[in-house]
This record gives C-alpha cells, structure tokens and sequence, in this order.
C-alpha cells in the first residue's frame, strides 16, 4: 500500500467527496482505510439489564481507491511514487509527491 497510517488525505469519490481527514488504520488484506472524521456511520445498539440502548457513532472504513494523499506543500491531492537511492549499505526506497517530486 502507497499510504501509511497518519497520512493526510482527500476524498475523491462518493457522499464525502472533497472531505480531508488522516488515517487512522490501514486495512491491506481488504484495501481499506479508516479515516479520521470521514464516512461516519451510525450503529444502533440494543438495551441490555447493565446498559440502557444508544446510538454510537464511528467512522467505517473505505476502499482505498477513493482517497489520494494530500501534497503537505500545494495541499492539493497527489499521486505517490518512489524514489530508489544507492547508500554505502544498500538501497533506500523513499515516497515522492509525483506533483512537486518532494519527499513524503
């Protein structure tokens, strides 16, 4: 997966277009994201002799193909690719915005 936990990003597609949140888990085996403040759902849930019944308020998650990490620079949404460097010890892959080609 292209995003992390704790990136910023922007809904592209759905009833939370435009909306921006960050991540708050990653779900890879189901290409799911959980973000924070975005697709707020509500679940009721029953009475029980301990608790009385209420409706409890989270965010569900969505598939990950209707986000796009937001640039921290132009904060306009962004492609991400990567940028392989040759060190003394081996190679490091770092995440490039392909809008302004800065690390991530």
């Amino acid at each position: 997966m292209k995003l992390k936990k704790g990136d910023n990003i922007v809904v592209i597609t759905g009833k939370n277009k435009g909306k921006t949140g960050k991540i708050v888990k990653l779900l890879p085996k189901k290409d799911r994201v959980v973000v924070e403040g975005v697709n707020k759902v509500t679940r009721h849930v029953k009475k029980t002799p301990q608790k009385p019944g209420q409706k409890v308020e989270f965010e569900a998650p969505m598939h990950i193909s209707n986000v796009m990490l937001m640039d921290p620079e132009s904060k306009k949404r962004t492609r991400v690719g990567y940028k392989v460097e040759k060190t003394d010890k081996g190679t490091k892959k770092t995440r490039i915005s392909k809008k302004t080609n800065k690390v991530i």
